[in-house]
Formats: structure tokens, sequence, C-alpha cells
């Protein structure tokens, strides 16, 4: 979910990282094509052409990483219909596997999918309960890639309060993991959004400011920022 943060990762290997539980980060956020998150929205912005070169590489690969892969590039591409089936597919193949925690992942990144068709109601739910999940097993980092993504959903619900909640949750617990600022990128930014949307005056969260700039980026070609899923 980087948990919607910063991490250099080319796109020719960051299908070996594909699963949330395996990695400090959730996959969307693994990808250089992820160049940051919009301001107003929280959608992460993407390097198009990258987008649609990795999906020509990935071709019909059927492997749990390369399906996981897919599900993030067709959902932060817009392509949610495509991802959708694709996101069932690799909870699937994830359910089969026996791994609980891989499974997890696949459900959430399968809920982020949801928040894209406009399914709010679902995705919250269904983030909700891989919150529990999560903190049951004590998972962390799946409970911050879930926290993190159901933080965006009530941004898009207009529950600024919850959101914020959610958001500075995510920076504490990824704090506790030994993230780096850019790594907080997504949901420091998520902090400002909610405040400034809610009308709360900006706070430093675990001793940092929220990340400024209208687009959302960080300076510079090639840096990362800011997932899931």
């Amino acid at each position: 979910m980087r948990f919607g943060f910063a991490e250099r990762v080319s796109p020719s290997n960051a299908g070996a990282l594909g699963t949330l539980n395996r990695t400090p980060r959730p996959l969307e956020h693994q990808l250089s094509i992820i160049t940051g998150y919009d301001t107003a929205t929280l959608r992460e912005t993407i390097d198009e052409g990258a987008v649609s070169a990795r999906l020509r590489e990935l071709g019909q690969l059927r492997s749990l990483s390369a399906l996981n892969e897919k599900v993030v590039l067709l959902r932060v591409s817009g392509r949610v219909d495509e991802a959708w089936p694709i996101a069932n597919e690799a909870l699937r193949q994830a359910r089969f596997s026996g791994d609980r925690e891989m499974a997890l992942g696949a459900r959430i990144r399968r809920a982020q999918v949801q928040q894209y068709q406009g399914k709010l109601a679902a995705a919250l739910q269904e983030l909700g309960l891989c919150v529990e999940e999560a903190q049951t097993h004590e998972w962390g980092t799946l409970e911050a890639a879930a926290t993190f993504a159901r933080g965006r959903v009530l941004f898009d619900l207009g529950d600024f309060d919850g959101a914020l909640v959610d958001f500075k949750s995510t920076v504490f617990a990824m704090e506790r993991q030994g993230a780096s600022l850019d790594q907080l990128e997504g949901p420091l930014m998520g902090v400002a959004a909610a405040e400034a949307a809610g009308g709360v005056g900006g706070s430093a969260v675990g001793g940092h400011r929220p990340v400024d700039g209208a687009s959302g980026h960080r300076g510079g070609p090639g840096s990362g920022s800011a997932s899931t899923d």
C-alpha cells in the first residue's frame, strides 16, 4: 500500500514484489510509474506510457504476482472494469495458496478497485474487515495498507474526520516500522488534504509536516512519490 509512499523499483522487477504482505509497502506504491498523488482527490498520478509498456510486458502472465500488478496498473489507469475480474482471480489464487496474508493483500487490492468503481459502501465495509483481520493477526504492514486505503474511501465519501483519523494512524504505524519521509508521502498528503477539506489547520504528524505542492509530486524526474493497493 510504499503504503502510498515512494520506493524506486524499476518496472522490470516490480512484479517480483507483487504481494503486499511481503514488503513494507503496498504494491501500487512499489511501481516507479506512480509519480505521486493528486492533492484534491488523493488519486495516484501516473506515467501513462510506462503503464501501457508494463502491461504489454505482463501480457498473458497468470502468476499471482503478475495478476496483482495488473490489478494495480489497470486501476490507476482508470480501467477498473478490466481490473475487477483480475482482482477476483488474484484473490482466488491467493486463497488457494493457503497463505492468509497473501489473501488479505488481495482483498485490499480488490476493495481499492471497488472504490475506483464508485462502490464506496462495499469498499468501506471490506476494508474495515481487512483492518480488523490484520489487527487480529498483528500483521502491521497489512493493517497500515488497509487503514490508508480505508481513509481514502472515507475521503471520497466526504467523511474528512474519519479519513483524518485513518491517515494519521497510517503515519504512526509506518513510523513504527521505520518508514522514511518519502515513504510517508501518501498518508501525510492525506492528512493535509483531510485537514484542509475539514477546515482544520495543518498540523505536524509524528514530527513531520504534510507534503506541500499542488500536484502531489516530489521534485525531479525519477523521484518516487506517494496505493495499494
